[in-house]
């Protein structure tokens, strides 16, 4: 088959001689650094993305992804804005809510986001209902004045279900005496685990029509929306926003939780700029194999001048040759990275039955497996990365090869 002379020359430098073995054991050495460094970053920028996957889905299972609140004031029109959601085909459940910081008083004290939820719709938008450790959440019936407290503040508190706490909000009100903050009490009936910690300990449920009587507002703080797809949480939220009418203002769960989004993104992408350094320690071995090889093939590259081949023909010759090295690193480290990824946990589990530890304690970790989201945008962006920097690599030792003039390099032969 017809190979132009160039790729058929870089081919065949890809194979060295017996006597210049050295210079084909510098290209297996290139070739093994890129598919490492591809292979480790696919690995760890997949279980980063799903370590992120895995935290998010947590906080979000039990807080909304888009929320819609008046402008300053309660939201008396609540039950309109939830038949104005629901017709939206992006939306898959809406509730309203009241939301307030309160110091809860039992044995100790600490403070807490006490949110008032409807029992009925607060299943359409969390799932705190199936998070319940005791009780149920049902019990939060109108007039009952309970309480459901997250377990880590139930421990804290020092009680349990059946005991009775005092709620200090943070709203006041005048009295001949001055003002003071509204105090109530409220009987403990559940206790549930979301196994995000800062959810366990620091938010209380409770009926919202029981917080209205005791707040004296008419109305909600707002509603939250759980919807299909959570990447369109903005848009959504805007939407609707519009359709309601002005005074209305929308946040979403990126918002809400901004400095824990941007952190984990943050981590991965210094994470991927570190460990790109190993492939760029492959094109940098690559580099100097390259140049190796230039200098032992000076009398083949003399050769090929003296028969016609153009000085942009021999530069080709060692581009093809240097480029398939990192075709060859990059291709096996795909491979290789998404076979660990894939098998990371049977990994995992074969370290710790052979050596006897437990490498994520459930009693340390909320998180005892090893969550994996291989994404293929991700992989996509490393095998691009690792092509360029090979191909780059094999830009100055092409350029010096071609630089060869054939007189100098034959004067010994």
């Amino acid at each position: 088959m017809f190979k132009p002379i160039p790729v058929a020359i870089g081919l065949r430098y890809l194979r060295a001689k017996r006597r210049n073995g050295f210079i084909s054991f510098i290209s297996m050495a290139s070739i093994l650094g890129i598919a490492l460094g591809v292979t480790v970053l696919i690995t760890t920028l997949a279980v980063m993305s799903g370590f992120q996957k895995e935290i998010r889905d947590r906080l979000l299972q039990m807080s909304a992804h888009t929320t819609i609140t008046r402008d300053g004031e309660p939201m008396s029109d609540w039950q309109r804005a939830v038949d104005v959601s629901y017709k939206d085909p992006r939306v898959a459940g809406a509730a309203p809510y009241i939301e307030i910081q309160a110091m809860i008083s039992g044995p100790r004290v600490q403070g807490a986001l006490v949110q008032g939820v409807d029992p009925a719709m607060e299943p359409k938008v969390s799932v705190v209902a199936e998070k319940m450790k005791k009780g149920r959440f049902d019990s939060l019936a109108q007039g009952s004045y309970n309480i459901i407290l997250g377990q880590e503040l139930a421990t804290w508190l020092g009680v349990d279900v059946g005991d009775q706490v005092v709620a200090t909000l943070a709203e006041v009100q005048g009295t001949p005496m001055g003002a003071i903050p509204r105090m109530k009490r409220f009987t403990v009936s559940g206790i549930f685990e979301a196994g995000y910690n800062e959810i366990d300990r620091g938010v209380a449920f409770a009926n919202m029509q029981d917080l209205e009587r005791v707040l004296r507002i008419d109305g909600a703080t707002g509603v939250r929306l759980k919807l299909h797809d959570m990447d369109q949480a903005l848009t959504v939220g805007v939407d609707l926003a519009q359709r309601l009418g002005g005074g209305y203002r929308v946040s979403d769960w990126t918002q809400q939780n901004a400095n824990l989004y941007h952190s984990l993104r943050m981590e991965k992408v210094v994470m991927g700029i570190l460990l790109s350094l190993i492939i760029a320690m492959g094109a940098f071995n690559l580099v100097s194999s390259q140049v190796m090889l230039v200098t032992d093939k000076q009398a083949d590259i003399a050769i090929l001048r003296t028969l016609g081949l153009t000085p942009r023909g021999v530069m080709g010759v060692f581009m093809v040759q240097g480029s398939l090295i990192g075709i060859i690193g990059t291709v096996a480290g795909v491979i290789g990275g998404i076979t660990l990824t894939l098998n990371l946990e049977r990994i995992l589990a074969a370290i710790e039955a052979v050596f006897n530890v437990k490498l994520l304690p459930e009693d340390v970790y909320y998180i005892t497996g090893l969550p994996t989201d291989m994404q293929t945008a991700d992989i996509v962006v490393i095998t691009v990365v690792a092509l360029l920097m090979s191909f780059l690599a094999t830009l100055y030792p092409a350029w010096r090869a071609a630089r060869t003039q054939p007189a100098e390099a034959l004067r010994y032969e």
